[in-house]
């Protein structure tokens, strides 16, 4: 699925997460005390039943993944959790697994290479344009589209592709706090319908965005989206955000405090594909979502939410994990730029 939403698909999609957040004293009251098991319970019971959207197709493989699939978890960062549903079932972390990427090159090379190189701006357009490259000749091209996503893969140290690989597939496991492993089905799935990042991949070459082989970028950023988690792993990978880079499972520092608000603002800016700024206008949460069900989002210092619903909305992202999501942080207070005056 392109996300390339109708101005009636998303007047429709803002006007339920609207009405989340207009029912949030209900939701806040089933949860007094910040008691989260009671919020994530509540969510999950509100938005289960939910029958809007569908799988994305564009990978025949994320087409054949369950429908009624719904986990939720939190985590937070003194490992306090809360996991309800279908929290076990693996799948594709796909889009979400950019976030992690970045995160690596910023602890390798730090976060000008990227500012630099491919910028971090949100783009405007969609998520796979070419038009975008060509127009800002790779530049504007930020980390979480297809091309940058690509280019800062594609930036990862390594003498082989077998060390980033490693590398990548490493940090990914650091963040979810145990060995994560490749879906292979989808990994193929994905490699055999990959044609336009393949391109995607020669042009941000060509304009010098990233050392490397650009078969090897896209090779690499393939098998990255097709990494396998479940809605645990996302939730514990979100709060290791939320709290500053450590992972509250395993007490790992992951990745340098100092990176994570960079990390932060371009998914606030950028995480949820067109529908980025109107996400973090209803909930002020930084988050990235998945073509293949999957969104993470975070409240820093608060708490990390992962949630897996395969349908999605015409934007791309999963439309009970957005509802959810919304719901949970409005009981708990969870957005970060909410203020109580003194």
């Amino acid at each position: 699925m392109q996300p390339n939403a109708s101005r009636r698909d998303l007047a429709k999609a803002f006007a339920f997460m609207a009405a989340a957040s207009a029912a949030a004293p209900a939701l806040a009251q089933t949860a007094a005390g910040g008691d989260i098991d009671a919020a994530v319970k509540a969510a999950h019971a509100q938005y289960k039943t939910l029958n809007e959207g569908k799988n994305a197709d564009y990978i025949p493989a994320l087409a054949q993944v369950p429908s009624h699939y719904f986990g939720i978890g939190l985590v937070t960062p003194t490992n306090k959790s809360s996991f309800v549903g279908d929290i076990e079932p693996k799948f594709s972390i796909q889009s979400i697994s950019k976030v992690f990427t970045m995160a690596l090159v910023f602890q390798e090379s730090g976060e000008a290479l990227i500012e630099n190189s491919i910028g971090v701006d949100a783009t405007g357009q969609v998520f796979n344009s070419i038009t975008a490259v060509e127009q800002y000749k790779g530049k504007e091209m930020n980390p979480f589209v297809n091309p940058g996503a690509i280019a800062t893969t594609g930036m990862v140290k390594g003498s082989s592709a077998d060390e980033v690989w490693r590398k990548i597939l490493g940090i990914h496991s650091d963040f979810a706090g145990r060995q994560l492993d490749v879906d292979q089905v989808v990994y193929k799935s994905e490699a055999d319908t990959n044609q336009r990042n393949r391109a995607i991949s020669q042009l941000m070459s060509a304009y010098e965005r990233f050392p490397g082989d650009p078969a090897q970028a896209v090779d690499l950023y393939t098998r990255q989206c097709a990494i396998a988690v479940n809605a645990k792993d996302l939730a514990v990978m979100a709060a290791t955000l939320a709290n500053g880079g450590k992972n509250p499972v395993t007490r790992k520092q992951v990745i340098d405090p100092r990176h994570v608000p960079g990390i932060l603002a371009v998914m606030a800016t950028a995480g949820l594909y067109d529908d980025s700024g109107k996400w973090l206008f209803h909930t002020g949460l930084p988050a990235k979502s998945g073509v293949g069900g999957g969104i993470i989002a975070v409240s820093p210092g608060k708490f990390g939410i992962g949630t897996f619903a395969p349908p999605l909305d015409a934007a791309g992202n999963s439309v009970r994990g957005q509802r959810a999501i919304t719901a949970i942080s409005n009981a708990l207070d969870g957005n970060p730029y909410s203020v109580r005056p003194v």
